[in-house]
């Protein structure tokens, strides 16, 4: 394999472009541990319902990656998208987390299962990210208590039981590649959760043709009454994670969505 280019960093890892002996373009990414995103993208691939890059090499702190040829978004593609997206969740789980030790970003984050959503959420997803936030200085123990009261109330306000859903995890829209008229999903943070998850998370930072994705995804897998009344609840998680990552610029959003899950 040679490098060809240079793509910068994200995170604690370099990104680069390189070319295989075969004369195959690939992506690396190199320092860090990517088990977890390789063991996601592979189950993710599983039921054979959304496009990820083919796992070509993941070794020590090297992970080798299909190449993926880019282009705009278009509103075919993300129609498609949301078909394919509910056929990714019905696919199923086999529990609320997942068999391999999981991360998002450089954090690492506790798969092991529970035996429903709220509370594999509220201990896994939400909880953890939320101490971590406060020792780092990022969150006051008043800011704490207001997600951990937030918490107590989570399955009250879940919406109705669902079984667990094949999650993509982190699908937030740099995590969707548009690519010859369909989706490609990269840096998963895959697991088995609820699916309203990974649709919040698409609404978080403003996915392109989100009304096209939620409505094609809603045609083909309709959502529990009162789904988008839940989106706060379901974007506590990634909203601690960058309350984690960058400081306190997420910490107003935070402590809204807690608030509106209060409300709820």
């Amino acid at each position: 394999m040679r490098i060809t280019r240079d793509l910068g960093r994200s995170h604690d890892w370099s990104l680069h472009e390189a070319v295989l002996d075969d004369g195959r373009r690939v992506f690396v990414k190199q320092g860090a541990d990517f088990a977890a995103e390789a063991a996601g993208l592979r189950w993710l691939a599983e039921p054979g319902a959304v496009a990820v890059p083919e796992v070509v090499e993941a070794d020590g702190d090297r992970l080798v990656l299909e190449w993926i040829d880019t282009g705009s978004a278009a509103a075919d593609a993300a129609e498609r998208f949301g078909r394919e997206l509910a056929a990714l969740h019905a696919a199923g789980a086999e529990e609320f987390g997942a068999p391999w030790p999981g991360m998002i970003a450089e954090l690492p984050m506790d798969n092991a299962p529970a035996p429903d959503w709220p509370s594999f959420y509220v201990s896994r997803r939400v909880l953890p990210f939320v101490r971590l936030a406060r020792d780092r200085g990022a969150l006051s123990p008043g800011d704490v208590a207001l997600v951990e009261e937030a918490c107590v109330y989570a399955p009250e306000v879940a919406g109705p039981p669902e079984p667990a859903s094949r999650l993509h995890g982190d699908l937030w829209s740099g995590n969707l590649l548009w690519s010859g008229g369909r989706v490609v999903l990269v840096d998963p943070a895959a697991h088995g959760g609820h699916r309203e998850t990974d649709l919040a998370m698409l609404a978080l930072f403003g996915a392109p043709h989100l009304n096209t994705i939620l409505g094609a995804y809603r045609e083909a897998a309709p959502l529990a009454d009162g789904w988008r009344g839940r989106v706060p609840l379901h974007q506590m998680h990634p909203l601690a994670v960058h309350v984690c990552l960058y400081g306190e610029a997420y910490r107003g959003s935070l402590l809204t969505a807690a608030s509106e899950v209060l409300a709820l």
